[in-house]
């Protein structure tokens, strides 16, 4: 997997932290810098460690269905990638608290933007891969785009949230069908 696929996995797996971010934004007036921090501070080390845990996790078993590898990560990246697509035609709105910067509230986000972080580092197992270049890659991206996230949401609003995370899910379903074809043909 060469560095540019791994930067578009990055890309991809960043827009979740991308959209709270916005959202993040949204929820004051003027940020301080600490408020574009902290989010990229706990997106960007989430996303970076739950590729870690998935390939230490997969790569326990990624000698016994290597003849499977390429199915289960495009089916991984795929459903990732289409829940995400289905997620930013959501009309739901997300409740925001007061302070949506508590380290509770900002715990929660991690996690639940990462997951699918967790699920792209199984398939990072399956590859020979440099697990420390991809996880700085997908750490510093993530961190980038959360910063970025608070500051567009602060200016622009709701606008480009949805439009982030419709992005993010085609870049990983494009992924993984690409990961497919490349081991059928």
């Amino acid at each position: 997997m060469s560095v540019f696929e791994i930067f578009l996995i990055a890309l991809g797996l960043s827009m979740d932290a991308f959209a709270v971010s916005v959202t993040l934004g949204l929820s004051v007036k003027k940020p301080k810098w600490q408020q574009f921090l902290i989010p990229g501070l706990y997106f960007g080390c989430f996303q970076a460690i739950m590729p870690l845990i998935g390939y230490l996790a997969g790569i326990n078993f990624a000698h016994k269905i290597q003849n499977l590898d390429h199915w289960i990560a495009f089916i991984l990246l795929g459903f990732i990638g289409g829940k995400m697509i289905i997620d930013s035609f959501s009309k739901e709105e997300k409740k925001v608290n007061e302070n949506p910067f508590r380290i509770t509230t900002m715990l929660l986000l991690a996690i639940a933007t990462s997951i699918d972080a967790l699920a792209v580092g199984v398939t990072f197992a399956f590859f020979e891969i440099n697990i420390y270049k991809a996880i700085i890659i997908i750490g510093l991206i993530t961190f980038c785009m959360a910063i970025a996230g608070v500051k567009i949401g602060n200016i622009f609003g709701t606008k480009f949230k949805s439009k982030a995370e419709f992005v993010g899910g085609a870049v990983l379903v494009i992924l993984g069908v690409k990961i497919l074809v490349e081991h059928l043909w």
